[in-house]
């Protein structure tokens, strides 16, 4: 019997390491810039801010050409949020964190836009 706790223990504390790895430790964290597309709040069950900014530069579309990217995130903070949809179209500087997977009611990507850095 004493095995089977020490055994259980050691899983237990394995699964927590991975969730914790997996859904709370921040892999990278850094500002991006670009024309804020959309800000909508969407899901079934659990209503989350999603968002996607589309950047400008060079890149390896045709040469000397101008392409876009996009930037699709999350937004955690209901106030955060309410200064991006009211300002859609305009550019944003966006400090965001990036996990290594997303949950459900933190939003549908692993990318979460925690402040505005600037806006203009």
């Amino acid at each position: 019997m004493k095995y089977f706790w020490i055994t259980l223990s050691i899983v237990l504390l394995f699964l927590g390491v991975f969730v914790w790895y997996k859904y709370f430790f921040v892999f990278g964290e850094g500002v991006k810039s670009g024309y804020l597309n959309y800000a909508i709040k969407k899901g079934y069950i659990f209503k989350t801010y999603e968002g996607k900014i589309i950047q400008e530069g060079f890149g390896r579309g045709k040469t000397g050409g101008v392409t876009s990217y996009e930037f699709e995130f999350s937004v955690e903070d209901p106030e955060v949020f309410k200064k991006l949809e009211m300002n859609s179209g305009k550019t944003f500087d966006l400090h965001y964190k990036e996990y290594n997977g997303a949950l459900p009611w933190r939003g549908n990507t692993k990318y979460v836009v925690d402040k505005i850095v600037s806006m203009k």
